[in-house]
């Protein structure tokens, strides 16, 4: 079996549906993934098909993907930190993503812990709290697992402190686990190169039991930054060596890590489409050697 579970976030669509976001999977030689349900920005979702989801689990099962490594990411609609007009729905929203997470047949969802755009981190954490509280009973069958977020505008879950918070809130902790973006950490302020450092305090606040999945992506900002733009794997301010050191380590072996890295135009100056990077990051991931010709191996490839 392979030690390295190593994925990519793929498309999921109405036609297609799970089993195309395996088969886009597998396309990039990863062994796991996540995706969105639907648009990020919006509530259209199509009814889920059961037997395009039953193609898509043995897909993976003839392919060695184990369907418990695979993630579903929460829309970015769904803000609990902020109780204000639209709060009800995005508890409700959250219910209703949760039933097609169940549906499908997956574990784990990752969920931005939300903005309290204006009302304060004490006040959006506990909004948060109520909110999964409502959210998360006794048969829910679903993981959910708080990202860990940059610090831009009013975002909650900046700090270990403030995940830790959070989990310590819930009526069942065991239900909810964190999931750690080392963009997302590194523009919080905390090193990627000190990364044995920065784990160890991860596990003295939170504890490494809790990790559920990582989020794989360099930055194109300095540490400390709050600005959560992501980078191609080597191409940002992380550095390849600092991720590659990440991705293997020991503490965190049997772990998800999902690449979310920005898509490859040909023309940086045009609107033109752009082109997936993770079949040639997962390959310099596995290889364990720096492609300096990364940018231009995609384009070749898509020409």
């Amino acid at each position: 079996m392979d030690d390295l579970i190593i994925g990519a976030h793929v498309s999921f669509n109405k036609d297609t549906q799970l089993l195309g976001s395996v088969e886009e999977a597998l396309s990039y030689q990863a062994n796991t993934f996540m995706f969105y349900t639907g648009a990020p920005q919006n509530t259209n979702r199509a009814d889920i098909d059961y037997e395009l989801t039953k193609k898509a689990q043995d897909l993976m099962k003839e392919n060695a993907i184990d369907i418990n490594h695979v993630i579903v990411h929460a829309p970015y609609i769904i803000n609990l930190a902020n109780n204000g007009s639209n709060y009800d729905f995005a508890i409700s929203f959250l219910k209703q993503e949760i039933k097609r997470v169940e549906t499908l047949g997956i574990k784990k969802l990752v969920l931005h812990p939300g903005s309290h755009v204006g009302l304060g981190s004490e006040l959006g954490i506990q909004n948060i709290i109520f909110a999964l509280n409502q959210v998360i009973d006794a048969n829910t069958n679903v993981i959910i697992c708080l990202e860990t977020m940059a610090g831009k505008g009013s975002e909650c879950g900046i700090t270990f402190e403030e995940i830790k918070a959070i989990l310590d809130g819930m009526k069942y902790p065991e239900k909810v686990m964190v999931c750690l973006d080392t963009c997302h950490i590194h523009d919080a302020g905390y090193s990627i190169q000190d990364f044995d450092d920065t784990l160890k305090h991860f596990d003295e606040v939170i504890g490494l039991g809790k990790l559920g999945c990582l989020h794989i992506n360099d930055s194109k900002n300095e540490q400390g930054s709050h600005k959560d733009r992501h980078e191609n794997i080597g191409y940002g301010k992380i550095g390849f060596d600092a991720l590659l050191h990440v991705i293997y380590h020991d503490k965190l072996k049997g772990i998800p890590k999902i690449l979310e890295t920005p898509y490859v135009s040909f023309d940086q100056n045009s609107k033109e489409r752009m082109y997936p990077p993770y079949r040639f990051e997962i390959e310099m991931i596995r290889k364990k050697e720096y492609n300096p010709n990364l940018m231009e191996d995609i384009r070749a490839y898509y020409k």
